[in-house]
């Protein structure tokens, strides 16, 4: 999952401004861009290397589902629901993080 996270924030590096104008047409603010981008670059990599991982994870899932709503659910539109869906099963993934940690080979065992 923190592979997901790390290559869309790093991807959004590209074109930071058209990333600002979507934010904008869910209504969010524009100048949350970059750090809707730094953190999920910072859950991602948090995720892949379980540091912080619990407090990462309920984050993450709080994102995913703000996106769903504000951005994907739109029911007329198939493939729209299909990312709330996925949004969704990304948060179910997370909580799932945020209850039993990130395991055995993460750097903080919290």
């Amino acid at each position: 999952m923190g592979l997901l996270f790390l290559i869309a924030g790093a991807g959004k590096l590209s074109d930071v401004a058209g990333f600002a104008g979507y934010l904008a047409s869910g209504g969010l603010p524009a100048f949350l861009a970059w750090p809707s981008i730094i953190f999920e670059i910072v859950l991602g990599a948090g995720l892949i290397i379980g540091y912080q991982a619990r407090i990462l994870a309920l984050l993450g899932a709080g994102f995913c589902i703000v996106t769903a709503l504000l951005y994907h659910f739109q029911p007329a539109d198939q493939m729209q629901m299909t990312m709330a869906f996925k949004n969704f099963a990304i948060a179910g993934g997370l909580l799932y993080v945020f209850a039993f940690g990130a395991g055995t080979m993460a750097i903080d065992k919290n």
